[in-house]
């Protein structure tokens, strides 16, 4: 699907499911991480574009397939989703890993009429890059995606596991970011490690909002992430996968799409509480 978003053309896909702007079904729009595409959506978009939902998997700027250039703050990728929610007709039900978790909770925070709710999976309050990490990227050196690809999988997957057989998963994440345009790598990265925020912005947030972590998480472990748990003003539900690593959506495809259905559910059903005027 091709959409138009302050002027540059934007590619989402919709699980080949087309997205009916009628519809009252719920708008949901899954964010990627850094020097990622839509593509590691793949798993999620189809289930979710097959079971009443209107699903997109974007590519942001500079990503994928989507004109950029790449922006390069937090904000800047809030702002971005705010038009996106406006060209779609409606709040977004927004599912955000890694750099889009981050996305997901500056949007509700700053621009709430925009989001009806947030999944944010392989989220921290701080996202710091070491150094030797951001220098790799900003030289566009094949080095920076073999050590993402390294730290963002978890063990299994590091022996040859795959719930898709025949599928190479660790080579596919490298191959992924070394795909990504010149620069487009070292943006994003300085744009997490620079956002500094994300415990105030949780407190601003007042939708529906659910954390799903992995206990084999080495990027973003779930204690990075306890301080925007307490910090929701309306709480948080957190789904815990044990023994997954930071790739989540890709490692246990099956449970990221149960916790992201529960979730809506949920939000349905919250939303539907409300007295009328809210």
């Amino acid at each position: 699907m091709r959409l138009v978003v302050d002027g540059r053309g934007v590619n989402a896909a919709t699980g080949a499911v087309p997205v009916d702007p009628d519809s009252t079904d719920p708008l949901v729009v899954l964010l990627h991480g850094a020097g990622m595409d839509r593509s590691v959506w793949s798993q999620q978009t189809r289930f979710l574009a097959h079971h009443g939902y209107r699903a997109l998997a974007v590519d942001l700027p500079g990503h994928g397939e989507s004109e950029g250039p790449a922006l390069g703050s937090i904000p800047d990728l809030a702002t971005w989703v705010s038009e996106l929610a406006a060209e779609l007709g409606g709040p977004l039900h927004l599912v955000g890993h890694s750099m889009g978790s981050l996305v997901a909770l500056e949007t509700a925070a700053h621009q709430p009429a925009s989001v009806a709710s947030i999944v944010l999976l392989g989220v921290a309050a701080t996202m710091p890059v070491h150094p030797d990490l951001q220098a790799a990227a900003d030289a566009d050196d094949v080095e920076a995606a073999r050590l993402i690809t390294s730290w963002a999988h978890g063990s299994r997957q590091h022996v040859g596991e795959n719930p898709t057989p025949g599928l190479w998963m660790l080579g596919g994440t490298q191959a992924l970011l070394e795909r990504c345009a010149p620069g487009v790598l070292g943006a994003d990265l300085s744009a997490c490690s620079a956002y500094g925020t994300g415990v105030e912005a949780a407190a601003l947030v007042s939708c529906p909002v659910t954390l799903v972590l992995g206990g084999g998480d080495k990027m973003t472990p779930r204690q990075a992430a306890e301080p925007l748990v307490e910090a929701f003003p309306g709480g948080a539900d957190v789904v815990e996968l044990p023994s997954t690593g930071h790739m989540m959506m890709q490692e246990e495809p099956g449970a990221v799409r149960q916790a992201i259905i529960e979730h809506l559910e949920s939000a349905s059903r919250c939303q539907e509480a409300e007295p009328p005027g809210g």
